[in-house]
């Protein structure tokens, strides 16, 4: 079931009282019950203008931003703040609020003119502390916790809303690696389970790859995108709108990487994880990995924690993949000489 739908819609801005700067035309977007969706693109070509367009925070410029088949526009803010929910992207200060508190505030669209809270309000609001897996941060002060701990309370406090849609703008913004992936693997978890519609902007294009069940790509020509995570990459979508000068997308990883001038060729064997980051090192370093046995400057053996180099017959152990690529680039720099 379509939760979303944006009609022939056109987003932008005004740069004066007679110029208007177009960002996308003509999108025909869809949202369903129960999907996490990532919207995705390079800096500045106009998300937070899509998503505050969709918020009914900034008109669209023509067409129509449908929730459940009503425009946005026609209701009311009341009404809109129960069915919509919208976490941003700037540090929240609240004075003195405990993390209670805040999360109870989502419960001000279905509140008395006194604000006072039901059983009923009562009993949400735990139900999306829990959800977010923040019971223990409760009763602390929401100025004193962490980044991670913010996030959780603000996505709660959004949720406590009991909205049919949720639109979160940079989410992993201010958290480090192992904290972003917590929070889209909550946020999946909490779209499949819930049957709520979740969008979310993001820069992390390998965790949108990952966790996303549909990407919003939107290009710097305006042009957007829609599909699995894999079918953009299949399609050579991703690669396209992400390609720049120095930099690659890679589809066999899903991962970008930088032009590198490659030197000499190196041969590598041996088995596991070693094996994987040692490959990882030397292509960053500048060699090219073969696996053939064959090499023009050494072989490389990775067993039991030792890299061993062979070269005209002789062979040299290291410790460490470090001290295996200094010696390489002296050995390369060596050759190069002679």
């Amino acid at each position: 079931m379509s939760v979303l739908n944006t009609h022939d819609l056109t987003i932008g801005y005004k740069a004066t009282r007679r110029a208007v700067t177009v960002v996308a035309e003509e999108l025909n977007l869809t949202l369903e019950a129960g999907e996490l969706v990532c919207l995705i693109g390079p800096n500045g070509v106009g998300k937070s203008t899509l998503l505050r367009t969709i918020a009914g925070l900034q008109a669209p410029l023509s067409g129509q931003v449908l929730l459940n088949g009503d425009d946005i526009y026609r209701l009311s803010a009341r009404e809109l703040a129960r069915r919509l929910s919208m976490v941003l992207t700037g540090r929240v200060e609240v004075g003195v609020l405990s993390a209670y508190e805040l999360v109870a505030l989502g419960r001000h669209p279905y509140t008395n003119w006194a604000g006072r809270l039901t059983a009923h309000d009562e009993a949400v609001v735990r139900w999306a502390i829990e959800s977010v897996g923040a019971v223990a941060l409760a009763g602390r002060n929401f100025g004193e916790l962490s980044d991670g701990e913010r996030q959780k309370i603000l996505i709660a406090r959004a949720l406590a809303q009991e909205p049919e849609l949720m639109l979160l703008d940079e989410p992993t913004a201010f958290l480090d690696l192992p904290r972003r992936v917590e929070m889209l693997a909550l946020l999946r978890e909490l779209a499949h389970e819930t049957g709520r519609a979740i969008l979310l902007s993001i820069h992390d294009l390998d965790l949108a790859l990952r966790s996303a069940d549909r990407i919003w790509l939107l290009a710097n020509d305006g042009t957007m995108h829609v599909g699995a995570p894999e079918d953009l990459v299949l399609t050579g979508a991703f690669a396209e709108v992400f390609h720049s000068e120095g930099v690659t997308f890679d589809p066999q990883t899903g991962s970008f990487a930088l032009h590198v001038e490659r030197g000499g060729v190196v041969s590598l064997a041996g088995d596991g994880l070693p094996l994987i980051w040692t490959r990882r090192a030397l292509e960053r370093a500048g060699f090219e990995v073969v696996s053939n046995g064959t090499a023009a400057l050494a072989k490389v053996t990775v067993r039991d924690g030792v890299w061993q180099v062979t070269r005209h017959g002789e062979n040299q152990q290291y410790e460490s993949v470090h001290a295996l690529v200094d010696a390489l680039i002296t050995l390369q720099a060596q050759t190069a000489q002679t």
